[in-house]
């Protein structure tokens, strides 16, 4: 037996080398096989990549372009373009650049519905506001480089009004009706916070106005401007400090409802999902700012010839028919999240754009006018600051309850035909080379 085992010994022995060289030249072959399959195969996954890529884009170019019913309306812009140069009819280039911002402010709602999926609903909210601020905003630099105050101001009160008014009531209304069985809640300390706001918001704009129509300046036609200056480095310090407050601060004030309504929303079959992924709807909000940017310089040089020739006025024009079109973008979006039971998200696009509104852009504009030179204050004349001071005080106490249903939303929508009602028989006492 120990012969035997003995030979078991030695034949092992002899084996293990054979065996490894034989291991040693397996895994060699091995690798010089994979050396050779891994370019064709790494080649082959790159192209499937870019492959990929390309059905990417074609599907959110299709998502976002040819989805939209509402995209039909898209060649009413490049047709203004075309009318401007061909033809002196303001009204029809103002009328088309009009009808063609419509479904551009529109998607630019969806877009930036889609990255707040990426980035949470305060943060959404937020990014909401302030693309859809950008239609105003650009129209406003534009019309402030021409010297136009009174459109600038007009357009932006019009824009917090619309909001205030028009876009939370119809948000409310469709709201209720979709929910009607049941109490539609949202963030009580979101609204207190925001009215508190638009109320700083509107002392800026009074006292300029009230020193200027009381002949109480110190020095006339300096005063004025000079506080007005002052009020707006002001305001825009309390806008940061509001920023800082709301997304670093204290956040969870502001998510602790939304938080409660995705938890829930997670127990239920029909779970929401972005349709676009976080780049891509970046890149759609640049390339939309642009084109809105674009179509709204035509938009403001057809203004004044507009006016004349509809015999409407210029304050109707600018308080009333811009902010409905630069407001589609937060009206679209505001009222889907209202119907989705997303009031939150809802509140941070209506009044968190009219707070953005008041208390960044125009304070950001009498500081670029400032840098200008042109004489931009914040004297919106008595009538312009008293509707204002009203609107708020009606959105305030309609939000104090924190609860919404049909009946407020209704409300806001009525107040707001009286408001535009007021604007159509207003004459401005300014001129706009003022």
């Amino acid at each position: 037996m120990g012969s035997v085992g003995d030979k078991l010994d030695i034949e092992s022995d002899e084996e293990i080398p054979f065996s490894s060289s034989h291991a040693t030249n397996k895994t060699e072959s091995l690798h010089f096989e994979s050396a050779h399959m891994a370019s064709p195969r790494s080649f082959y996954s790159s192209r499937v990549l870019r492959k990929m890529h390309q059905i990417s884009y074609f599907r959110s170019i299709y998502i976002v372009i040819l989805k939209a019913k509402i995209n039909v309306l898209l060649p009413f812009g490049p047709l203004a373009i075309l009318l401007h140069y061909l033809t002196k009819k303001h009204e029809w280039v103002f009328f088309f650049s009009l009808v063609g911002i419509t479904p551009l402010a529109e998607r630019l709602g969806y877009v930036t519905e889609q990255l707040a999926f990426y980035t949470g609903p305060t943060v959404g909210g937020l990014l909401n506001a302030t693309f859809g601020n950008a239609t105003e905003m650009i129209i406003s630099l534009y019309a402030l480089n021409n010297g136009m105050m009174r459109v600038v101001k007009q357009s932006l009160l019009g824009s917090i009004l619309s909001n205030m008014l028009l876009v939370l009531g119809c948000a409310f209304f469709c709201g209720g009706i979709a929910h009607h069985q049941k109490v539609q809640v949202f963030s009580k300390a979101t609204a207190l916070v925001n009215s508190g706001l638009l109320l700083m918001a509107v002392m800026g704009l009074l006292f300029p106005a009230v020193l200027h129509f009381t002949h109480t300046e110190v020095h006339f036609g300096k005063s004025e401007l000079a506080l007005s200056r002052f009020s707006s480095c002001i305001m825009l310090v309390a806008y940061a400090s509001y920023l800082f407050f709301q997304l670093k601060s204290q956040p969870n004030l502001y998510s602790s409802n939304d938080e409660d309504r995705e938890n829930n929303a997670e127990n239920s079959d029909e779970e929401e999902a972005p349709e676009i992924t976080q780049w891509e709807a970046i890149g759609w909000l640049a390339i939309l700012t642009v084109w809105i940017s674009v179509l709204s310089g035509y938009l403001v040089d057809a203004i004044e010839g507009a006016s004349d020739s509809m015999n409407m006025p210029v304050s109707f024009i600018s308080v009333i028919l811009l902010p409905l079109v630069g407001n589609a973008a937060e009206h679209a979006s505001a009222i889907m999240f209202a119907m989705k039971d997303k009031l939150d998200i809802t509140l941070g696009v209506a009044i968190g754009s009219s707070t953005q509104i008041s208390m960044f852009v125009i304070p950001f504009c009498v500081v670029v006018g400032w840098f200008m030179g042109k004489p931009m204050d914040l004297n919106f004349q008595l009538f312009e600051t008293a509707t204002l001071f009203i609107t708020v005080l009606v959105v305030a106490f309609m939000l104090q309850e924190g609860t919404s249903n049909y009946f407020k939303g209704l409300m806001l929508i009525l107040c707001y035909l009286i408001v535009a009602a007021s604007f159509f028989v207003h004459v401005d006492p300014s001129k706009e080379g003022e």
